[in-house]
């Protein structure tokens, strides 16, 4: 089934596929009246009861989890996240963070690691991995091993095209956060800032 065939069907429709059985048992029925007591519901015995009662669970956990994804306001949110991660390492890591609307944090990861002085980074990489979290918004940040985060003559290229590429693709690049020795720099603030862990 493909992602538009599942987002079309109605709730019923798609509880009759997973679980095999007539669509038309779910008519007139919520989608709560189905998750709390399926057995009431003609053609659903012990066994399929179970997997709406394992489907709720994973349901369960998966809301629970996005109430705890990490909502990033700024730079400072972005370098409390990666400088531990980064501390100490002696190459450029890229590093990607896919947001969802909300601007909560849905994954992280690293598009490039390079040398001493610098990671080679191609807008295809960075919204390969975008597009695999279905971001809406992306904030991507680097390290620089020396520990001094002022932005290079390359870095501000790859961030223009990396701008430019999600304004065409429409997911926003919403910053560039350069990360030093407990210092960041954010391209959206402009400024070095300092941060404690």
């Amino acid at each position: 089934m493909k992602d538009w065939d599942i987002i079309t069907k109605s709730h019923g429709e798609l509880l009759a596929e997973l679980l095999n059985i007539p669509a038309e048992v779910f008519t007139e029925r919520t989608l709560r009246e189905i998750l709390e007591a399926p057995m009431t519901i003609k053609g659903i015995g012990e066994k399929r009861a179970e997997k709406i009662r394992v489907l709720k669970e994973i349901s369960r956990r998966w809301f629970s989890e996005q109430h705890r994804l990490r909502v990033i306001n700024g730079p400072e949110d972005v370098a409390r996240h990666l400088m531990p991660k980064l501390k100490g390492e002696n190459q450029e890591h890229f590093m990607l963070l896919a947001l969802n609307i909300h601007h909560r944090l849905i994954g992280t990861s690293v598009v490039s690691v390079g040398s001493l002085s610098g990671a080679v980074v191609h807008p295809r990489e960075v919204f390969r991995d975008a597009m695999g979290y279905s971001a809406s918004a992306i904030i991507v940040a680097h390290n620089h091993p020396s520990g001094r985060p002022a932005p290079s003559k390359e870095d501000i290229k790859v961030t223009q095209h990396l701008m430019l590429c999600g304004d065409i693709m429409e997911i926003p690049v919403l910053d560039h956060v350069i990360l030093g020795d407990n210092l960041f720099y954010s391209y959206k603030e402009n400024k070095v800032g300092r941060i404690k862990l």
